[in-house]
């Protein structure tokens, strides 16, 4: 019941913003033979193939549900996310996808002149819906960015526990900006910096065609490190799971402890029994105890250092940049002149305008950084927190939160091999 409330309130929230089109009237025939520019790669499709988009979705997620938690076959999940990166990478070039969306979303949420397409409201929630369900089946095999990276796991190296649990601040860090910037009107940092997009549309900055040769060569060694490290939207993903009713287990019944399991995961997201707790709690509880007091504190200092760095932040809007850009002409700061600002000069527009338009904006990102540095204090204690818990385990389990659901532990439990056998 629970998790179906989560569900309604996440449509509730979104249902106001939503658009059914992306262009409703056809564009002008100008007689002076100016030609509309074309858009980047991918071209604006047809309403009735962004449907198709959502119901291939659909029907991957309910395929990778069904293989992942009912068939628990490796096989199955490989060749769906190889129909996923063919599909959603590179014949749909990576757009739209889930983890872009998150900047849809939250533009439509905080500017009311901005309308999210239903495609992306569709893409951004069907699978946290289905997490909240079944667990990360979507990052099991229909995520593009999951899969290619899945194909250049070769060797995988155990990351160290310490250093996993820190590089993990990462992607709520990488969310937060990605709010703040989008929210603003500032900039799609999300989808300006995917690392695979180049390789999807086979076209790009050269920056970022090297930085998605990076991660892959990476990943050969770690597994996954864009998706465990980086991705954004698997900040939510992981929040949904903690909450899945169902979800993938590595022995479908008992577990004998054979530990042929144990380094099975290249993702560590295999835990071990639990040992037992030591006798003297005392410096356990008081650790606890100290991060319980210091979250309040932790909130108030990034929620200060957040709006201290407004200003700097600011720049990332172009209009901001732009007004700097027209004082420092205007003030002989600097000799030459830029494409914005010719263009802006040629607009007729008043600079006053601007400069009051700026001044908005900075008063916006003061009161949006306070909260993305209130946000980062607040996970920055909920980790030294996570620390000091301990649940207790009997057999070894699959972490909800950081088990992409992914099959590679069925192989290697005897359980699921002699009933398998009994079948035969």
């Amino acid at each position: 019941m629970i998790r179906f409330a989560i569900f309604i309130i996440m449509i509730l929230l979104l249902l106001p913003n939503i658009t059914y089109g992306i262009q409703r009237f056809p564009p002008p025939e100008f007689e002076t033979g100016h030609e509309l520019p074309v858009p980047t790669v991918p071209f604006p499709r047809s309403d009735f193939l962004e449907y198709t988009d959502v119901v291939v979705l659909l029907v991957t997620l309910i395929l990778a549900s069904y293989i992942a938690l009912k068939k628990r076959t490796r096989k199955g999940l490989l060749f769906l996310g190889i129909f996923s990166l063919i599909y959603f990478g590179f014949w749909r070039k990576g757009c739209i996808c889930p983890i872009g969306a998150i900047q849809n979303i939250s533009l439509a949420l905080f500017n009311k002149s901005y309308i999210a397409p239903i495609t992306a409201i569709a893409f951004f929630i069907l699978p946290l819906a289905f997490t909240l369900f079944f667990g990360r089946t979507f990052c099991a095999s229909v995520c593009p960015l999951g899969a290619i990276q899945d194909i250049f796991v070769i060797r995988p190296i155990k990351v160290p526990y310490w250093l996993e649990n820190s590089l993990g601040l990462l992607p709520y860090l990488y969310l937060g900006a990605g709010v703040l910037f989008s929210a603003t009107g500032s900039a799609f940092i999300i989808c300006e910096y995917d690392p695979f997009v180049s390789f999807f549309r086979r076209s790009g900055r050269a920056s970022i065609l090297i930085l998605g040769a990076c991660f892959l060569l990476i990943g050969m060694f770690v597994g996954r490190p864009y998706c465990r490290f980086l991705c954004p939207y698997s900040v939510l993903l992981r929040l949904m799971s903690l909450a899945s009713k169902w979800h993938v287990r590595i022995t479908p019944s008992e577990c004998i402890k054979c530990r042929l399991c144990e380094d099975s995961c290249p993702f560590g997201a295999i835990r071990k029994p639990t040992q037992e707790k030591p006798k003297d709690k005392t410096l356990g509880k008081k650790a606890f105890t100290l991060a319980i007091l210091i979250m309040p504190l932790l909130i108030v200092v990034g929620a200060y250092l957040g709006v201290r760095s407004g200003t700097t932040l600011s720049h990332v809007n172009p209009k901001v940049r732009l007004a700097e850009r027209v004082w420092l002409e205007d003030n002989s700061k600097v000799g030459d002149t830029t494409d914005a600002s010719v263009a802006f000069r040629g607009s007729g527009r008043a600079k006053e305008e601007l400069y009051s338009e700026v001044i908005k904006i900075n008063e916006r990102f003061a009161k949006a950084s306070g909260i993305f540095g209130g946000f980062m204090g607040l996970v920055i204690s909920a980790k030294m927190i996570q620390l000091f818990i301990r649940r207790k385990r009997l057999d070894y389990e699959a972490d909800r939160s950081q088990c992409v659901s992914c099959g590679r532990c069925f192989a290697y439990c005897p359980v699921v091999k002699s009933k398998d056998l009994d079948h035969e």
